[in-house]
């Protein structure tokens, strides 16, 4: 009689937190302000003014949208500023960095509303290989608001996952 194979992973009483499953939907862009700059470095306050002005603002309606300079130009504040301006009333959401700080960023608004009690007092294990680009500071946050209510935290896979947490014993 040969043995059963058993699939432990699927039977244990783990609880899989994929940062995946909330990501929030929605088009992501960036714009680059060197775009506007003289050779992409140097900022012409009434060159650039007119550009910002004959830009088409309405291509980002409900986008998220993050605003950076890809040169090592030196920028001022109020040029980012003056971009996220024009951006208002189209933009769903605009950040001054990269895609990535910007989906952190939905991140960081979205992980503290949400009701970890569920996790309470049980193994979880936070999901990693993502298909979708979930930044790192979204899964440090998880591991944050996960932890008082955790009895273990795990990064990874079921099959492979690294131990990162284990509550103390309570008296």
């Amino acid at each position: 009689m040969e043995d059963e194979i058993v699939n432990k992973v699927a039977n244990s009483v783990l609880e899989v937190f994929d940062l995946e499953d909330y990501y929030p939907s929605g088009i992501r862009a960036q714009i680059d302000i060197s775009q506007w700059l003289l050779e992409g470095f140097l900022l012409r306050e009434k060159d650039f003014r007119a550009e910002l002005k004959n830009h088409d603002w309405s291509q980002y309606q409900d986008q998220y949208v993050s605003i950076h300079c890809s040169t090592d130009a030196i920028v001022p504040a109020w040029a980012s500023i003056l971009v996220a301006i024009q951006l208002a009333p189209f933009a769903k959401k605009i950040i001054n960095g990269t895609i990535e700080d910007l989906d952190a960023s939905l991140y960081e608004e979205l992980l503290p509303k949400m009701d970890y009690s569920i996790y309470n007092n049980k193994p979880v294990i936070i999901k990693g290989c993502s298909r979708k680009p979930v930044p790192m500071r979204a899964y440090v946050l998880a591991a944050h608001y996960l932890q008082p209510f955790a009895r273990s935290i795990m990064y990874g896979e079921a099959c492979s996952a690294v131990p990162l947490y284990k509550a103390p014993k309570k008296d």
